[in-house]
This record gives C-alpha cells, structure tokens and sequence, in this order.
C-alpha cells in the first residue's frame, strides 16, 4: 500500500533551520504531484509548498517564501521541506502529501490523494 513516512521536526529557536524528509513508497512517485502542508492547533490545514512530479516546478504560500524550499528526488523517491530563518508563527504539525493529478499544482489540501503521518515543529521565540 502507499506510504509516506515522514521524519525531522522538533523543537528550534526563531531563527533557525530544519529539514523535514518524507519518504514515499507504494506508488509511482514521478508520477505525483507533492505538497507540504502545516495544522496549527484549532486550525484548519494550510498549503505550505508544491513541487511538480518532474521536480520543474515549485510553487510557495506567500509567508514562506525565501525562506522554504521545497525539492524532490524521483530516484530516491523523496520529497523535502528544507526551512531556514523560522519564526515562532511557523509553529504546527507539517504533512507531506501526494496528489496523482499533475496538470496543476492543487493548494487545497482536499485534493491530496494520500498522507504522512505528521511532524511536529515548535519554533520558541
């Protein structure tokens, strides 16, 4: 069956960086859109970052970018969240995701065929 299985995450000061890998098996991962979502508590999950199934194409919600990257390694199968300069408001559970339609990069997160199983990162102040 489809898993992604996520790691990383914890507990960084503001200013910080972290690197949150998922791994993805039990799919043709090239062929999948992927995406990283974040859940605050008590709020509803929010698109993070999408990268393409070939890797061409990253897109970023306006609060993250210059400071998150997203990448992907179809070889290994891998998708990445690589974060720098973290803020506390960056605080939540991040999920990978996988999408198989790939004509668009989807930033609801509804569209997302299949999930990780969550990370936490808490960024203090």
């Amino acid at each position: 069956q489809v898993q992604l299985v996520q790691s990383g995450g914890g507990l960084v000061q503001a200013g910080d960086s972290l690197r949150l890998p998922c791994a993805a098996s039990g799919l043709t991962f090239s062929a999948f859109t992927m995406g990283w979502f974040r859940q605050a508590p008590g709020k509803e999950r929010t698109f993070v970052a999408g990268i393409s199934a070939s890797g061409g194409i990253a897109v970023y919600t306006d609060s993250v970018k210059g400071r998150f990257t997203i990448s992907r390694d179809n070889a290994k199968t891998t998708v990445s969240l690589q974060m720098n300069s973290l803020k506390p408001e960056d605080t939540a559970v991040y999920y990978c995701a996988a999408d198989k339609l790939t004509f668009a990069i989807e930033r609801n997160y509804r569209n997302y065929d299949y999930w990780g199983q969550g990370t936490q990162v808490t960024v203090s102040s």
